[in-house]
């Protein structure tokens, strides 16, 4: 793995020199847009919108529009707006994991000691995981400043990129209903939600659409076709909530779904 980021971590006057890693990777297929008519390789060029000609990168800055003009920002301008917070992430506080909604993740990666900080690093890995905390301090990636959250795994570190209050939408702008569940339902329901529970595997998870999407190409390059059958929507034979979920429930559709999974 390649470091994406070095710098270090602080908690009180303990400073850890850390490097940071990615701790996900896509497990899409990377797919090529191509012209329809020859299928010759897609690119996108970066042009002047007045002039219609190339801008190469060393030409290209950033603005921000104030009015009918350009505000333009080198690197140093983004520097001084941060400075004393650009390779280093100070825990400023301690908290409950379970206090923070998962509304507010965003991005994980691990974090690696220098050879240098060591015993510093297994000794705050120990407190977060003896105490069940997670550390909450502010990193600068990008050339921007974000809110991250510092948890322990087992034996590592792992930050996690998480929202501000302001990048999560206010669910109150959406029409949900206030209906309220008659008791018979509810505890059906809870009956049904009882019977699906597992214990959470994620290693029972994969992402079949990939596998399935590469065999299909495999196939195709041998000029080869992959009969697929049509997905069927199966819906319930009756409108009525109570019946539905008495359905559900039934030792019959129980088995099936077991062999399913």
């Amino acid at each position: 793995m390649k470091a994406i980021w070095t710098g270090s971590i602080g908690f009180g006057l303990v400073n850890i020199p850390v490097k940071m890693y990615s701790a996900v990777e896509d497990s899409s297929l990377s797919l090529d847009m191509l012209d329809k008519k020859d299928h010759a390789n897609i690119r996108f060029k970066r042009v002047n919108e007045k002039t219609g000609k190339e801008v190469p990168w060393e030409n290209i800055v950033k603005g921000y529009l104030v009015g009918d003009k350009y505000v333009v920002l080198d690197k140093s301008d983004f520097e001084k707006a941060s400075p004393e917070k650009s390779k280093h992430v100070e825990i400023t506080q301690f908290v409950n994991l379970e206090e923070i909604d998962t509304n507010y993740f965003e991005q994980p990666y691990y974090l690696e000691p220098d050879k240098t900080g060591t015993r510093a690093y297994a000794l705050l890995c120990e407190a977060l995981l003896k105490s069940k905390k997670a550390g909450i301090g502010m990193l600068v990636m990008h050339s921007r400043e974000h809110l991250c959250l510092i948890k322990a795994q087992e034996h590592t570190l792992v930050l996690n990129r998480i929202r501000f209050a302001e990048e999560v939408r206010d669910p109150a702008e959406l029409k949900i209903p206030t209906t309220k569940s008659k008791p018979p339902e509810l505890k059906m329901a809870l009956s049904l939600v009882n019977q699906l529970t597992k214990k959470f595997d994620i290693s029972a998870f994969r992402d079949d659409y990939s596998d399935k999407l590469m065999k299909l190409i495999q196939a195709k390059a041998k000029g080869k076709t992959i009969k697929v059958a049509p997905m069927k929507v199966v819906h319930s034979n009756t409108k009525d909530l109570m019946e539905q979920l008495k359905a559900s429930l039934t030792p019959a559709r129980s088995s099936s779904r077991k062999k399913a999974s």
